[in-house]
């Protein structure tokens, strides 16, 4: 297994923070990749990040399928859902 320079560790971690959450799980899984045997565990260390989150970037990258529209970051209905100011819990003290 090759390891990458120090420096160049530090710049992959700098910018694997500045990815949106799809991206990063491909370039974890891309990286993993190019490194080989041990690429996982190596990648795991390096970005911090979970195994979960490289096997479902290569899970994603293998499957070939673009489910999430260009332009977007989340499929449609993802995400938070809006606060509705109108609506309150109501709470009775007894």
């Amino acid at each position: 297994m090759k390891k990458y320079d120090v420096e160049i560790e530090q710049q992959m971690r700098k910018f694997f923070e500045t990815l949106s959450e799809r991206d990063k799980r491909h370039y974890a899984a891309l990286e993993a990749k190019k490194v080989g045997y041990g690429g996982q565990l190596y990648m795991e260390s390096v970005l911090g990040c979970s195994a979960r989150t490289i096997q479902r970037g290569q899970a994603e990258l293998a499957s070939n399928k673009n489910e999430i529209p260009a332009g977007r970051i989340r499929r449609p209905g993802g995400g938070r859902k809006p606060f509705d100011k109108k609506r309150t819990v109501e709470c009775s003290i007894s």
